[in-house]
């Protein structure tokens, strides 16, 4: 076995030309009041990896251009559609009206396991939200259901991005089964 080298792993993938007409996962994201400049380029890593459809930064949460989002992203901000939208509720209701289910990563009274989410529950816009607070009761209220990922030690949260990733991977692989 060898670790294959960047031109043979490029071979593999699509081209930043190609990533503007491909079909995409019908998955959304929405980041709700995102404080870490670093998560926001972590993000839009992992949303081209997962091919989704759109990310939306809302509130507060930092967008490009910015170097240090640049710096964490890799040119992820050129291959991955995505809008700032100020108001996180005025985006919600958007992506709600469009028939788009709203779904927190979110431990709530009746959230479930990130991995008993079904094809038939596409298309859906993961909610991320803020790494101290979480999504705002706001969009919970708005919410379809929420999905979250259990943890076996002390803390109860994992960091947005690394939750993300987790989260949107499985979403990904449950489409592709």
């Amino acid at each position: 076995m060898r670790k294959l080298t960047h031109e043979e792993v490029g071979k593999k993938r699509i081209t930043l030309v190609e990533t503007k007409n491909i079909k995409r996962y019908p998955i959304y994201v929405l980041a709700d009041n995102i404080r870490s400049i670093y998560n926001v380029g972590s993000i839009f890593r992992t949303s081209d990896a997962a091919l989704i459809e759109k990310l939306y930064l809302t509130g507060y949460t930092p967008y490009p251009p910015r170097p240090e989002i640049e710096k964490v992203a890799l040119g992820a901000t050129d291959a991955v559609p995505w809008e700032y939208i100020k108001d996180p509720l005025e985006a919600v209701k958007k992506i709600k009206s469009e028939g788009i289910k709203i779904v927190p990563l979110e431990i709530t009274q009746n959230s479930r396991s990130y991995t008993e989410i079904g094809t038939s529950e596409f298309p859906l816009c993961l909610i991320l939200g803020n790494e101290l607070t979480g999504v705002s009761n706001d969009i919970i209220e708005l919410s379809d259901f929420s999905i979250e990922i259990p943890q076996y030690g002390f803390k109860h949260s994992i960091n947005v991005s690394v939750a993300y990733g987790i989260a949107v991977m499985e979403l990904v692989r449950k489409l592709n089964s």
